[in-house]
């Protein structure tokens, strides 16, 4: 449960979920087979997504054209990575989202300091947006680029989702902040309402298999429910370039923890 609050805190943060956190822990500390502890992690998934979105939508964060269009291709590869799951060796799931967070982490790092927001008055586009930003207390103007490597890493995303039992956050959020023009509040927060639906999809596949361990489920749940409050409200505060140094040091920790595993 004490976990569960950390993850929902830095899900709530980042939009990624909290399994990025979870799953590590619940492989490395609890001991868990990879494919239990993803079958956990997608349950928090949902928990995170359902708190963060229902807090989130009455603030324009949520580009909800954007979030629709790209849960498309997520489903699809959500549905793809549960099943492949099935058929990977727990070495082998441990080494991929070891190496897939660690390239993540570079990629954030290499963009830390770009903003995604165009000069007031332009038109965002369809799929482009308006929102509130609380460092300079005025509303700015986004446009979404290079939708089709959107929809390509939001198939990606499902799949890692699917395969890791992370909340599929953990590509978009990176993507859509360094290559695809989004601001990070607007990203994290459509981020958090696509990957419950992604988990939703995917969670009864782990289910069947007898993957989900449901009083470890519920414990880590509520424990996602209480640190996504607070994360809520420590994101409204922190400095953008604060939430991108976080995602960056959560994620290279984490590939670094997956790759003492192996070893």
């Amino acid at each position: 449960m004490a976990m569960g609050v950390l993850a929902g805190l830095l899900g709530a943060l980042l939009g990624l979920g909290g399994g990025v956190f979870l799953v590590p822990f619940l492989v490395v500390v609890q001991g868990l087979p990879f494919r239990q502890a993803a079958g956990i992690s997608l349950m928090t998934v949902i928990a995170t997504s359902s708190a963060v979105s229902a807090r989130s939508a009455g603030k324009q964060l949520i580009n909800l054209r954007l979030g629709m269009l790209l849960e498309v291709g997520t489903t699809i590869g959500g549905l793809f990575g549960g099943l492949t799951a099935q058929a990977l060796s727990q070495r082998a799931l441990t080494a991929l989202f070891a190496i897939v967070t660690a390239l993540i982490a570079l990629v954030m790092l290499l963009r830390l300091d770009k903003r995604n927001v165009i000069p007031d008055g332009s038109d965002p586009g369809r799929l482009g947006g308006r929102l509130h930003d609380p460092e300079t207390g005025r509303e700015v103007v986004y446009r979404v680029k290079r939708l089709p490597l959107a929809l390509l890493v939001s198939f990606a995303a499902g799949n890692v989702s699917g395969l890791l039992g992370l909340g599929g956050g953990i590509l978009k959020v990176p993507a859509l902040v360094s290559w695809c023009g989004v601001p990070m509040r607007a990203a994290a927060a459509t981020s958090a309402l696509m990957i419950g639906v992604t988990a939703v999809a995917t969670a009864p596949i782990y289910y069947a298999h007898g993957d989900i361990v449901p009083p470890l489920a519920a414990a880590a749940v509520l424990g996602v429910l209480a640190g996504s409050r607070v994360g809520l409200r420590l994101a409204a505060r922190l400095h953008v370039r604060r939430l991108k140094v976080l995602m960056i040091v959560v994620l290279g920790l984490v590939s670094a923890l997956m790759f003492a595993r192996l070893g």
